[in-house]
């Protein structure tokens, strides 16, 4: 049979606090974050230029409890691709984030860290570096 691959084409982050997790993400990142027309409880997230590589996403209130220090990862996870690691490791804590693996390299790929947002969830960053060992 026909192999049919599909991309993934959008992401959510679930939020205690929405405007707490706006914040971050638009002062850490610089995304464009903005309520979607009609509706109180959804925000549109946009990451970057749309001729580039990505994704955009959305952001809304949490159904549910928050996700503990030893919860255990239950979903995707996003990582966010920036130019210089160290720096945006400092601007996530500077933000209110929470470093959760320090940066390791990817063979001839890159350097990624695992972080948590100021709702707690989980998200990856990656510099991409094809000399890293």
């Amino acid at each position: 049979g026909v192999i049919i691959t599909l991309r993934v084409v959008h992401f959510e982050i679930y939020a205690g606090d929405v405007l707490r997790a706006k914040k971050f993400y638009e002062q850490v990142f610089g995304w464009k974050i903005e309520r979607s027309e009609g509706s109180l409880e959804y925000w549109n997230i946009t990451t970057g230029n749309p001729d580039e590589p990505g994704i955009d996403g959305g952001l809304m209130k949490r159904q549910g409890g928050e996700p503990g220090a030893d919860t255990p990862i239950g979903t995707y996870i996003c990582t966010i691709d920036v130019p210089n690691i160290d720096e945006y490791l400092r601007r996530i804590q500077k933000n209110g984030g929470i470093v959760t693996m320090e940066k390791k390299p990817i063979r001839g790929v890159g350097w990624y860290a695992y972080c948590l947002d100021t709702e707690k969830n989980v998200f990856g960053v990656m510099q991409p570096d094809k000399e890293a060992r």
